[in-house]
């Protein structure tokens, strides 16, 4: 059957980030000839939280799963919505009773895969460990499931490491979000599994992780609280092309960064039937 890939789409912040996200989702599946998009959008709605109507805009972009982390719960009209689109997940390790879902199982031409949202304690809120309900959601995944993705949520890069290496041989890629700054120590262990500490943002570069640098700046020289607001110039697309062996069970094979702004030359697979390609429209 081949390799396939898998692109996931770093944190999106805000209408700038989703505004490039509406324009290269598309547009990067084709280039790269992916078979499923995941995107962080926790951000997605002013910066902090999402909306229902966000999220709808976020699939109807071509994302096919979507992830998140401690903002998650920002907006509190999106309790109703997680537990009716298993699509959006929340991270797996809220303790029972959490609304929704922090694992989505699809098909991927013919083989299954899972994606997982997982978020980390250090220096974060106090929940279920995330390398104990891991191991929990790998013994009760189907079988038939070959592919198995892991969005790791975290603040420090050292729990992020840990877990990588925990998981090693046991799932097909490990990728880091939160930070908002991409890293490069991308890379495929000896024994199949993708890794990268973080994947960035996907919003305006302009700014203090997506925020406008003013009322950022503030917070840092007077120690007062500021209203941060997105910031909207520099917009960038940040994440990886994972590449799999499903045949394999599931090993990586490679990864690959990007980071980029809007490029409207990249053509798309099926231009006509393109309903975005003059942007959002709020």
């Amino acid at each position: 059957m081949g390799n396939y890939k898998i692109i996931f789409i770093a944190d999106v912040v805000g209408k700038p980030g989703r505004h490039i996200l509406s324009q290269m989702t598309r547009r990067l599946q084709y280039k790269h000839k992916a078979e499923f998009v995941i995107a962080n959008s926790e951000n997605a709605a002013g910066g902090f939280g999402i909306t229902p109507e966000m999220a709808r805009k976020v699939f109807a972009y071509g994302v096919h799963c979507q992830t998140s982390g401690n903002h998650i719960w920002d907006r509190m009209d999106i309790q109703e919505y997680i537990d009716q689109e298993p699509r959006l997940l929340r991270p797996a390790n809220y303790p029972i009773g959490a609304p929704g879902s922090g694992v989505y199982v699809s098909d991927i031409g013919a083989h299954k895969i899972a994606v997982v949202s997982l978020m980390g304690r250090t220096f974060m809120n106090d929940i279920d460990c995330p390398f104990r309900t891991v191991d929990r959601i790998l013994k009760r995944l189907d079988e038939k499931v070959s592919i198995v993705v892991i969005d790791m949520h975290a603040e420090a890069t050292s729990e992020k490491q840990a877990l990588a290496h925990y998981l090693d041989g046991r799932v097909s890629a490990v990728v880091g979000t939160h930070t908002h700054v991409q890293t490069a120590d991308e890379r495929v262990s000896e024994r199949g599994t993708l890794y990268i500490t973080d994947v960035g943002m996907t919003g305006p570069y302009d700014s203090i992780l997506g925020m406008k640098k003013g009322p950022a700046l503030g917070r840092f020289m007077s120690g007062m609280p500021k209203r941060l607001t997105v910031a909207e110039n520099d917009i960038r697309i940040s994440g990886v092309v994972l590449e799999v062996d499903p045949d394999d069970e599931g090993r990586g094979v490679s990864i690959e960064r990007f980071c980029m702004g809007i490029d409207l030359t990249m053509p798309l697979k099926d231009p006509e039937e393109d309903d975005v390609e003059a942007g959002e429209v709020d």
